[in-house]
């Protein structure tokens, strides 16, 4: 999975061609969230603030 950026620990990363809707995966140590992209709502998981 290609790693679009990495910054503070957190590293966000891109499927390509991953289902509806488009979103990016952020992981900071064991967390990982789901984010949608046009609205920047989590879709799944979390991290820590």
């Amino acid at each position: 999975m290609p790693e679009v950026c990495r910054f503070f620990g957190i590293v966000i990363r891109m499927y390509y061609n991953d289902h509806d809707p488009a979103h990016f995966h952020a992981e900071y140590g064991e967390h990982e969230a789901l984010v949608e992209i046009e609205t920047l709502a989590v879709l799944r998981g979390g991290l820590p603030r």
